[in-house]
């Protein structure tokens, strides 16, 4: 799905409708960079290029805020990618990797995202998600109850399908890979359903 532009106007197809997105209209795009990370690893071996993903987001719309949540390790050999990100304009939200007594880790933004996502609704027209998690899909019915576009940006195959459904709509970044993804792009071969 390649977004047309036309003047003022940026337009997106998806199977659940053709809409317009003007400059008028107030964007907020939040980003869950573990879902994006990871997918374009499991799938691409490669890095996602998150000015690509901010630009397409924001289209020619008014950005009011954009967030990537983020997780620290102990090494904090991500701070460079983390300043990049700020260099953006995308405001990071970290937070601490938690080791468990049994090796096992988890940095879980779902929570957060939601928060955010709440809060700044109420001063944006648009709300775009960079991930295909269904976790967010009870977010995602909430914010269109409440009158608010939402848009999802994420890799088709690891999408929630359900998320693709409702959502106002979907960009698939498996549509564009040279466009969304940074090094090797070679897309690795679907597993059949064990």
């Amino acid at each position: 799905m390649t977004p047309l532009l036309r003047g003022s106007l940026l337009f997106v197809n998806n199977s659940k409708n053709i809409a317009f997105q003007s400059n008028a209209q107030r964007v907020a795009v939040l980003i869950d960079v573990q879902n994006l990370y990871y997918s374009a690893r499991n799938l691409y071996q490669a890095r996602v290029n998150f000015r690509e993903i901010l630009k397409t987001a924001v289209g020619r719309r008014n950005l009011i805020r954009a967030f990537a949540y983020v997780v620290r390790t102990k090494t904090g050999e991500e701070k460079p990618f983390f300043e990049a990100l700020v260099k953006l304009g995308i405001e990071t939200r970290i937070r601490e990797l938690q080791e468990y007594y049994d090796g096992t880790k988890k940095a879980d933004w779902d929570v957060g995202i939601t928060v955010d996502a709440i809060r700044i609704s109420s001063s944006v027209d648009t709300i775009v998600l960079a991930s295909g998690d269904g976790d967010f899909i009870q977010l995602v019915e909430y914010l269109e109850n409440q009158g608010k576009r939402v848009e999802i940006i994420a890799f088709g195959r690891s999408a929630s399908s359900r998320i693709k459904e409702i959502a106002d709509a979907f960009i698939d970044i498996e549509q564009e890979p040279g466009k969304y993804l940074l090094g090797k792009q070679t897309p690795r071969p679907q597993q059949p359903n064990q």
